[in-house]
């Protein structure tokens, strides 16, 4: 007779690396999300955080949040559908609509619950999802739940996603679904393409700014301000709270009827308690920074131009990221999680991704300066890299290429 859990008993991966003491997962911080942290009573410089602008520790954001629990309490005890829907839902989603340039929006209570809910509200029997290759895990859990059909093409391979529209045909519901910033190797989706090729065979085009809302764009509203799309070019913008916002949340951003629809259809928004008054007002104030100190954002670039020619002068491969999101491309799982151990154990805080977060054979180290660390930071980190290179990969990084 099988047992279920059998495979739990078998899987032993993670075992072998936490007796080996090279487990870089589920580290337990013991400090706020800063350029410095505290693990296990040390002192790390911090370079694996979606923290992008330095948020996640501003006292202006702590004071918004705290206020918010004063006045609404830590939680709205019920859906946003039913008693949880609160004047500051309300009033945050006028805000974002109006930063994303859109007509209206709608939040959720996290990023991962919005794709989902979203992408299965949108996507029924007979309708097609058209992804990227790369895109994220919770877009692509959407389309599962959706019970559409799927096609994906090659990362960011205009000729793919072309032959994948020719093979459906005119009489199907059809939308293009892309992450606008890859979370994995920072390169960006060649949107104005993408919008080109959607409208030639009637598909809509749905993209997801997780990684581009406070990064990308003159004034940090995303790809499609990155490329100078408008709302008629690009049907629905949707994204996460917990990157540049520096919360937790979700939201999409789209034509009034379109967002009344999801409001009402999407069932991660209908069967889920509302994000407590905290994080609202949190992101809230996030969006309002971000559009007052624009140098943040300049500091962000700066950081990462900084780093990432750092790395390329000791010879490591830095892949083709267009954005503050640098990766260190080892290929060798093993070899990535050696560096990833070294450079842990010397003060310096990365996260090492493998398969499937990114594809076999391309394991890397994931590496993300904010705007709030100092040049001395960056340098302290940087020897500390270097040491870790010459220790793990040999003196000649070039040899991992």
């Amino acid at each position: 007779m099988k047992d279920l859990f059998q495979k739990c008993y078998d899987f032993h991966q993670a075992k072998d690396l936490i007796a080996e003491n090279r487990y870089p997962y589920y580290k337990v911080l013991e400090t706020e999300q800063a350029p410095e942290i505290v693990i296990d009573g040390k002192k790390l410089i911090m370079l694996g955080s979606n923290n992008y602008l330095g948020l996640a520790n501003d006292p202006r954001m702590k004071a918004a949040a705290i206020k918010a629990v004063q006045d609404f309490g830590t939680g709205v005890a019920g859906s946003r559908l039913l008693n949880g829907n609160t004047i500051l839902h309300q009033n945050l989603e006028k805000k974002l609509a109006k930063f994303k340039k859109r007509e209206a929006a709608l939040v959720y209570a996290t990023g991962y619950q919005m794709n989902v809910g979203v992408i299965s509200s949108l996507i029924g029997r007979g309708d097609y999802v058209i992804l990227d290759k790369l895109d994220h895990a919770s877009i692509i859990d959407g389309c599962r739940l959706s019970h559409g059909e799927v096609k994906r093409y090659r990362h960011n391979d205009m000729e793919d996603l072309e032959r994948a529209l020719q093979e459906i045909g005119p009489n199907h519901g059809k939308a293009i679904v892309i992450d606008g910033v890859f979370s994995m190797e920072g390169d960006i989706a060649p949107l104005p393409e993408i919008v080109k090729i959607a409208k030639k065979y009637g598909a809509r085009t749905i993209v997801d700014d997780a990684h581009a809302t406070g990064v990308l764009g003159s004034t940090g509203a995303g790809t499609c301000e990155y490329f100078g799309l408008d709302h008629g070019e690009v049907d629905l913008i949707v994204g996460t709270c917990s990157k540049s916002f520096a919360s937790v949340g979700g939201f999409a951003a789209g034509d009034a009827d379109i967002i009344h629809y999801i409001r009402h259809t999407s069932r991660s928004m209908i069967f889920s308690a509302a994000l407590p008054p905290g994080p609202v007002a949190s992101i809230s104030k996030a969006i309002d920074i971000i559009q007052e100190e624009p140098q943040r954002r300049k500091q962000l670039w700066d950081n990462a131009a900084y780093l990432k020619k750092a790395f390329e002068d000791m010879g490591l491969d830095t892949g083709h990221t267009q954005t503050p999101i640098v990766p260190v491309i080892i290929g060798d799982d093993e070899k990535a999680f050696n560096l990833w151990h070294v450079l842990f154990n010397n003060g310096l805080f990365t996260n090492s991704v493998i398969s499937p977060a990114v594809p076999p054979n391309r394991a890397l180290l994931r590496i993300v300066a904010t705007a709030t660390h100092t040049k001395e930071h960056l340098d302290r980190a940087l020897n500390i890299f270097e040491l870790g290179v010459k220790k793990v990969l040999g003196t000649k990084a070039h040899s991992i290429k």
